[in-house]
């Protein structure tokens, strides 16, 4: 059905869901690695005025991410507005059976459904996409049509052409910040504002990263400075006039003992010596180019076994291992989580909370970290905020909130339509 003044569609489908035509702004923030703790604590200490205030016109829910809680998949699955059985983005990283390759999961051609973004830009859309690590911008950006797509990290290379938008960092009066800092994100957060300022775009996207949070715990100094300057950033966005959904792509938590030491299963030693060595091979889905931030240390791994594997009996005596929560076979881990089986191993494992998984020692140095090591990928880290500047009113009977239904609510909404329509 189209709009009859504008003869725009009043709805876009894209990958089986509907999503209204926003009559104003529409500004996703996915905050790497947040958890519901980072907010409530900052708000008690005072750091975030404007989140205590929104909230009380607004919409504070919680909400779960897709698993693995991972990067990758999810903020695919925020793009796409399904889980990553459709869009096949299951890690930041994945083992090629077809190659016999380990692969990066960055490649375009890897995904397997349309974004939003794209189906929105072809639509005659303006769209925006911000990112702070440039390891998602292609992905993300995967068959955008005249919209804006770059990375916070390389915004001092940003071509008209390829990305939408030049002179970034001349725009928002910042110099280019390390990967490996809070800045990156701020860089996002003040782009997206003068972009949302200047632009005006049905749709903008900003993903930041998760630098603060692998390092520092809800409450602590720098943590509650992170998120009092992204309030500072969610006011101005506020009062230009946008929906503004704030979500994240996982939670985090704490992988060490009291005394700070790491608490890690290391699978390949202990599948070596089941197995035999090199039979079977561990797939640690969370490795990607920025290992500073966890050593390649996540709570979920994918295992490739051997034909002649008695798949039952690996699963038994993995699962009965010290810091393992829950081991699933290939059928089981793709019913449950709603994962791609041709693009994980025969089995799943997934650590406790307080616990993560490594391949062999000799593969992870964290002997640089100063701080005790944080990290995710688990079911404990799949808790994350939702939180929304305007009243969602009921979500539809049975429905669970993930927080790939962030353009869904926020387009709603933009366009003056319950959620139960």
């Amino acid at each position: 059905m189209k709009d009859s003044l504008t003869g725009r569609a009043e709805y876009l489908s894209v990958n089986g869901r509907d999503y209204a035509w926003p009559q104003r702004p529409v500004v996703v923030v996915c905050i790497d690695g947040s958890e519901d703790a980072y907010h409530e604590r900052a708000v008690a200490d005072g750091r975030m005025p404007f989140r205590e205030r929104m909230l009380e016109r607004g919409s504070d829910l919680r909400g779960h991410c897709t698993m693995p809680s991972f990067t990758n998949p999810n903020n695919m699955s925020i793009a796409t507005g399904v889980p990553p059985a459709v869009h096949g983005i299951c890690g930041n990283y994945f083992y090629d059976t077809a190659t016999g390759t380990e692969v990066m999961m960055n490649d375009p051609e890897l995904l397997r459904a349309p974004t939003i973004f794209s189906v929105f830009s072809r639509a005659g859309a303006k769209v925006a996409v911000i990112t702070a690590k440039d390891k998602l911008r292609r992905l993300l950006g995967s068959g955008l049509k005249d919209g804006m797509c770059f990375s916070a990290e390389k915004a001092d290379q940003l071509i008209e052409e390829n990305n939408g938008i030049t002179k970034v960092l001349e725009r928002v009066g910042m110099e280019l910040p390390s990967v490996y800092s809070a800045e990156l994100s701020e860089l996002v957060m003040a782009a997206g504002v003068d972009v949302l300022e200047q632009e005006r775009p049905e749709l903008m996207y900003l993903s930041l990263t998760d630098y603060i949070q692998h390092k520092h715990a809800p409450g602590s100094p720098a943590a509650n400075d992170f998120y009092a300057m992204l309030d500072m950033y969610f006011e101005k966005i506020d009062a230009l006039g946008a929906v503004l959904v704030i979500t994240a792509d996982h939670g985090m938590n704490a992988k060490s003992d009291g005394g700070g030491t790491a608490q890690v299963v290391f699978l390949q030693d202990l599948l070596d010596e089941r197995l035999g060595e090199g039979a079977s091979r561990v797939v640690l889905p969370i490795t990607d180019p920025y290992t500073v931030h966890h050593g390649a240390l996540g709570s979920y791994a994918t295992v490739h076994l051997p034909d002649s594997a008695d798949v039952p009996a690996v699963v038994a005596g993995l699962a009965a291992e010290d810091g393992v929560q829950t081991v699933l076979t290939r059928a089981e881990a793709c019913e449950r989580f709603e994962l791609p089986g041709d693009r994980i191993g025969e089995i799943v494992v997934i650590s406790e909370r307080n616990a993560v998984l490594g391949t062999t020692p000799a593969r992870h140095d964290i002997s640089g970290f100063k701080e005790p090591l944080r990290s995710h990928g688990g079911l404990t880290e799949q808790k994350v905020p939702f939180l929304v500047n305007a009243e969602t009113g009921a979500l539809p009977p049975g429905h669970r909130l993930r927080n790939f239904d962030a353009f869904w609510v926020g387009t709603s909404l933009a366009a003056g339509r319950s959620l139960t329509d």
